[in-house]
């Protein structure tokens, strides 16, 4: 008898999230019907604990349209870190004389702090 190929069964492990934390959430009933639309940039609004079940939910504003969403599953929430949504301007090559060869964020992150100090970016090549 040939022997199933093991696959690695991963199970979130569930945060607690506060309010104002951003988060990606997956609407799972759309996702496994196919739908358009499952998955969303969100922020957190309050947590709350189902009276019956229990387990702590997530009202979320769903950025994109500024929209309200209740009653979230944390199991189809995932944090979105500061770190990566500034991983641009962190790793900008601000020793490269050509500001083309930086995002466009790391860019207007650099001429704002840099016009409160009365300096100028490089001419672009």
């Amino acid at each position: 008898m040939a022997q199933q190929p093991q696959t690695q069964a991963t199970k979130p492990t569930t945060a607690y999230y506060i309010k104002g934390d951003m988060v990606l959430f997956r609407d799972v009933e759309r996702f496994w019907l196919g739908l358009p639309g499952h998955t969303f940039v969100g922020r957190v609004e309050r947590s709350w604990r189902h009276a019956y079940t229990g387990k702590v939910l997530y009202d979320l504003v769903e950025l994109s349209g500024n929209r309200a969403r209740a009653g979230i599953d944390p199991d189809y929430m995932r944090p979105l870190p500061a770190t990566d949504a500034m991983h641009d301007i962190d790793t900008a090559p601000l020793s490269e004389p050509d500001t083309g060869a930086m995002t466009p964020a790391a860019v207007a992150w650099l001429r704002q702090h840099l016009v409160q100090d009365g300096t100028k970016l490089p001419a672009q090549r």
